[in-house]
């Protein structure tokens, strides 16, 4: 499948995330120092908060495609699922979406850990500004989302 972004129309995709969940990926990226990878979202929802990258599945995109994708997007180089540790499925409930507070955005993300041993070169048409952060940093900062703190609340996947 060819690498390129496929987007939806932006009234088709309002209508999808005003009646319907979207499935997304959500990457817990881990660098050789031990450091989480968290960005400050520029759009709605989490719009201010730092959030782990991610991003929604396409229609007939596989799993592997996704991946790919999301991975050049969010963090300007592809990643491999093969080489990212599954760690569950979470609920993300916002009362915004991404046109704006005319409804909510419902996602159901499936979560990945990947740790990392070389420097990204990362993108800012998704985030503002980055941070590397430790788990306990993430936990106690008010500016990272409660939805990436999820993440961080049990390490067991780690």
């Amino acid at each position: 499948m060819n690498m390129a972004k496929r987007w939806t129309e932006p009234e088709i995709l309002k209508c999808i995330i005003k009646n319907t969940p979207l499935v997304s990926i959500d990457l817990l990226i881990k660098n050789k120092d031990g450091k989480f990878l968290v960005g400050k979202r520029i759009n709605r929802p989490a719009k201010g908060f730092y959030f782990v990258p991610g991003g929604r599945i396409l229609k007939n995109e596989t799993l592997d495609e996704a991946f790919k994708n999301i991975s050049q997007n969010e963090l300007g180089t592809i990643l491999e699922r093969k080489d990212a540790k599954f760690i569950g499925i979470y609920e993300h409930i916002y009362d915004d979406n991404f046109f704006g507070n005319e409804f909510g955005t419902h996602y159901i993300v499936l979560a990945h850990f990947i740790k990392i041993d070389f420097d990204l070169s990362l993108p800012y048409n998704q985030h503002e500004d980055y941070l590397w952060l430790f788990p306990d940093e993430i936990l106690n900062r008010p500016d990272v989302h409660i939805y990436t703190k999820n993440y961080f609340k049990d390490l067991r996947w780690l």
